[in-house]
């Protein structure tokens, strides 16, 4: 294990409270062990999106609190990959629900934008080749909010359809986060990027984000 999985796999542990799942499971709600305030929030957070959403990975929540985490760290999705492969391999026997092998960036990639954690990077189109890009993302973007298919848009930006499906999930995720005004992405990072700072104006910050978020889904069900 190289230094910067074994960070991200201290990370990992901070989120799950425990160095094994089953410690992990039999534990209440609330009596997680952090190293900061934030990791019970930043839980919470993962639960609630998990909720109104739905995830595309087979992921737990621990997992995706640290791809949460891994994101506001600056880490690569191949790096995080390697810190949740290891942290599985270690659990006991039949406690894995996903084979660790299974994990790679992609899933993490994947995990990192059902939490709506979009990087800079995502959205630049890019050729193998290193050729000009086929077609711009805010074009691809605007085609996808109007309802298009990945067929339709890819036949509009005369472009693949494995290209454009692959920037058509990151279309669909600034999409969502938009019209829930960024609120999940802002509450992670206030979650994860104030751990330092001392006084009661982070702690009410993290707070009414997540409780701004909670009640977002509380709003759909009533609905």
């Amino acid at each position: 294990m190289d230094e910067k999985t074994a960070e991200l796999r201290d990370l990992f542990v901070d989120a799950t409270g425990s160095e094994t799942v089953t410690e992990r499971q039999e534990a209440e709600r609330g009596t997680l062990v952090n190293r900061d305030d934030a990791s019970e929030g930043v839980r919470d957070l993962v639960a609630a999106m998990r909720e109104r959403y739905g995830f595309s990975t087979p992921l737990d929540d621990a997992a995706y609190a640290l791809v949460a985490r891994g994101r506001f760290a600056d880490e690569s999705d191949a790096a995080v990959a390697a810190a949740i492969r290891d942290e599985l391999g270690d659990r006991e026997d039949g406690d894995a629900e996903v084979d660790p092998d299974d994990i790679d960036a992609e899933t993490v990639r994947k995990a990192r934008l059902d939490l709506h954690l979009v990087r800079e990077s995502d959205r630049k189109v890019g050729t193998d080749d290193g050729a000009d890009p086929p077609f711009a993302y805010a074009d691809l973007k605007r085609l996808t909010a109007a309802g298009n298919s990945i067929v339709e848009c890819a036949e509009e930006l005369d472009a693949s359809p494995d290209t454009v499906a692959r920037y058509a999930a990151v279309a669909r995720t600034d999409i969502a986060s938009t019209r829930a005004n960024d609120r999940f992405r802002d509450a992670f990072r206030d979650l994860l990027t104030d751990a330092d700072i001392e006084g009661s104006l982070a702690s009410d910050a993290r707070e009414d984000g997540l409780r701004e978020a909670t009640e977002d889904i509380e709003t759909d069900v009533s609905l």
